[in-house]
């Protein structure tokens, strides 16, 4: 990740709590940005994030990230870059989409068939028929 780039995330970045316990010491956040630009850019799973690229525990990452998107981290982030680039003059629209999903309906759809009771009911026996019990004589 480039200085510039990090230059612009590191003031969104929420404090880190106070350690409850001792341990290993804390990842460094841009460390911990790494690995998770590096799991989601390969699809790798969190678990398999290997140790020796230095961005900490896949487990890490992944809480990181947690707390990061609650803290609002990413919408701060877009808003900002959206904000430089039409400073700029550099937002190219003619790869902007439109998500139907984000489009309000016009009408309600067709109303629905009424739902059939699931009330406790005897159902009727599918492995046998209603004969009369067969007696049973001994033999001798």
């Amino acid at each position: 990740m480039s200085d510039e780039l990090w230059s612009l995330i590191e003031p969104l970045l929420p404090e880190p709590p106070p350690k409850q316990v001792e341990g290993r010491p804390r990842v460094p956040d841009r460390q911990a940005l790494c690995g998770i630009l590096f799991v989601l850019h390969t699809g790798i799973q969190w678990e398999y994030l290997p140790q020796e690229l230095g961005f900490g525990s896949g487990m890490t990452c992944w809480r990181r990230l947690a707390a990061w998107n609650e803290a609002g981290v990413w919408d701060q982030l877009h808003q900002l870059l959206l904000n430089k680039l039409r400073s700029k003059n550099q937002l190219d629209w003619s790869r902007a989409v439109i998500d139907s999903s984000h489009v309000r309906a016009a009408r309600r759809g067709p109303k629905a068939d009424p739902v059939r009771s699931t009330a406790h009911a005897r159902a009727a026996s599918t492995t046998s028929s209603p004969t009369a019990r067969a007696s049973r004589s001994r033999c001798r």
